[in-house]
């Protein structure tokens, strides 16, 4: 199943990263050493590290951090404001966030809420939130409007623009498309239970990913239920649904797929 089939349109800074000829899951093969060769850590460097911080830091693209500015809400976002103008470019890292290294990019109008923990290297992309309570464990790329939500844990993965996992859910080793949206309590298991590289059944044939950990691929605009779970290796194509409280077996699932109990 090649790229093309899942993702209609990729980030220009992510070209070297996705080719539309390979196999879907091939991003996540090349993710470290592209994270690797391409992150450009901009944390302010008075954060302290592996410790809450104890008040909040707003900062510009170029690394300059605000010393004089007001903290609004009232949008459902936290805006940066000075003299009642709001400053879309600045970043927030509310008091109580922890960063556990300085190896992480952040983009502008980044949003990291009290609580939140992140390691390295991990590039956060533009007007994307982390909320409270999230936890990204590493080798993870965000792009531009995306979401990690309350009690979500991220690990080598990538989301795509506008993808959102917001509440209690749990991606490894996977990939979200563009306008994903996974529903509260998705898990995206990425270990089966015979450890071996995994191999996903598409049509007669399997497919040897070579990959001991594969989580799910999720096309453009894929949804899933509250509470709705992905086996290691499922390959969801564009549109597709997984209804709530359902499991979904190993293998390739075309476009406009609907997945019943």
């Amino acid at each position: 199943m090649r790229q093309k089939d899942f993702f209609t349109s990729i980030p220009q800074t992510l070209s070297d990263l996705f080719n539309e000829k390979d196999p879907c899951w091939y991003p996540l093969k090349k993710l470290k050493d592209f994270i690797v060769d391409n992150i450009k850590p901009n944390l302010p460097n008075n954060i302290p590290l592996q410790q809450p911080l104890l008040r909040p830091i707003v900062f510009m693209p170029d690394g300059s951090i605000l010393e004089e500015f007001d903290i609004c809400g009232a949008t459902g976002k936290l805006r940066v404001l000075i003299d009642g103008e709001v400053i879309e470019e600045a970043s927030i890292l509310c008091a109580g966030a922890v960063f556990m290294d300085n190896n992480v990019q952040i983009g502008k109008s980044v949003v990291v809420e009290p609580g939140a923990l992140i390691k390295g290297p991990t590039i956060i992309g533009d007007f994307t939130e982390v909320r409270q309570g999230a936890y990204i464990r590493g080798w993870a790329i965000f792009g531009s409007k995306c979401v990690v939500g309350h009690t979500t844990e991220v690990k080598h993965s990538i989301f795509l623009d506008n993808a959102k996992a917001g509440h209690f859910a749990y991606v490894g080793d996977s990939i979200l498309g563009n306008n994903v949206n996974l529903g509260a309590g998705t898990k995206l298991a990425n270990l089966p239970f015979i450890r071996k590289t995994i191999s996903i059944p598409i049509e007669d044939k399997k497919i040897d990913t070579g990959l001991r950990k594969l989580g799910a691929i999720l096309g453009d605009e894929v949804q899933t239920g509250c509470n709705s779970v992905t086996n290691p290796g499922v390959l969801l194509g564009k549109n597709s649904f997984v209804l709530p409280t359902c499991s979904v077996a190993p293998g390739y699932y075309p476009m406009h797929t609907i997945i019943r109990k």
